[in-house]
């Protein structure tokens, strides 16, 4: 039996190791992906630490929701014209098919799957896709480009143009400059919104921040950081605020810098309480709070189109690049914010 490399997770103890797996088949409608590139993300973090739980009742699992590589071998039944060596990404999600807006073909499906999280991912040699997962990337673009897309890119993108609903010329806080919150940076400028402030507490944060495009970076300690805000709008706050970061204290200085109408979107993810210290205020200026989970496949789609003209740069996201075999060491890396990465990516 052939064997491969993979990242494996025993949920119920956060064991994690890399270890010999068999090489898995492709079922119907299904491929097999030598992956060549996979994202290190903090949800795979929090995985770890237990503060993430999948969905289901799952004993043991192979991380990774951010995956590039290439079709290997074919499964039974496929209904498109694939061919091995086609390169694609992979959608860090997939539909269940058997809910009542699968069953209906209507979107979103009401019990999506994350990869990585309620199914084997593609920290590994080789990993399984849904043939309805695979998005084509061209030539031009890196591996390890693509693989972030999903989640990493997609993730905040799909807050900003459809949770958030960005225009231009409307003011935008980020809170958290890290994997999302960079890039969050980074799209809310190419939607146009004006000011883009980013707020963190990390001074090399702050300056790649201001690297990515935003037009103000505060630190969310400064007595002076509500005026700033004020300044920066024209008195007016913010139109939209994303907590990229998924602190409650984030949640909390939010809320209190936004404008008349304004939106709060949590992107990052925490199982703790939201507050909000000043309910009246927050009616009465006719303020908005907003989940935001992951992202649909056209949002994939869309961000390979832009990274393949030009018109997204993905180059700096990528932090540095770790053998599969070493993948504890790249979650020990970002867990420790250890050269304060913004993404750092598997290489089997």
């Amino acid at each position: 039996m052939d064997t491969m490399l993979a990242g494996r997770l025993h949920v119920p103890t956060g064991r994690f190791r890399v270890e010999e797996v068999p090489v898995p088949v492709p079922g119907p409608g299904e491929v097999l992906i030598e992956v060549k590139a996979a994202g290190v993300c903090l949800s795979d973090v929090h995985l770890i630490d237990g503060s993430l739980k999948p969905f289901g009742q799952i004993e043991e699992l192979t991380l990774g929701h951010e995956v590039s590589g290439v079709i290997d071998t074919l499964g039974p039944d496929l209904l498109g014209d694939w061919t091995p060596g086609t390169r694609v990404a992979l959608q860090a999600g997939q539909s269940c098919g058997v809910c009542d807006n699968c069953r209906l073909r209507r979107t979103p499906c009401l019990n999506t799957r994350t990869r990585g999280v309620d199914y084997d991912g593609g920290w590994a040699q080789y990993t399984i896709a849904r043939e309805d997962t695979l998005a084509v990337i061209p030539d031009h673009l890196p591996f390890d480009q693509a693989a972030i897309i999903p989640d990493a890119v997609s993730t905040p993108y799909a807050a900003i143009v459809a949770t958030g609903d960005v225009r231009p010329a409307q003011s935008v806080g980020v809170w958290g400059a890290g994997g999302l919150g960079a890039h969050g940076i980074q799209l809310a400028r190419l939607a146009g919104a004006a000011p883009v402030i980013a707020v963190d507490p990390l001074g090399t944060a702050r300056e790649r921040a201001r690297a990515f495009g935003a037009d103000l970076a505060l630190d969310p300690a400064d007595p002076g950081f509500a005026e700033a805000v004020l300044q920066a709008t024209a008195g007016r706050g913010l139109d939209v605020a994303f907590d990229f970061a998924g602190v409650p204290a984030v949640r909390e200085q939010a809320a209190t810098v936004l404008g008349r109408g304004g939106i709060m979107v949590l992107a990052g993810l925490t199982p703790r309480p939201l507050t909000i210290s000043d309910g009246t205020q927050f009616s009465w200026k006719r303020n908005q709070i907003r989940g935001h989970y992951g992202s649909g496949p056209e949002y994939v789609e869309q961000l390979i189109r832009l990274a393949s003209v030009g018109r997204l740069d993905l180059s700096p996201s990528i932090s540095g690049h770790i053998p599969l075999a070493d993948a504890a060491e790249a979650v020990h890396r970002l867990e420790n914010k250890i050269g304060d990465p913004i993404r750092l990516v598997l290489i089997p």
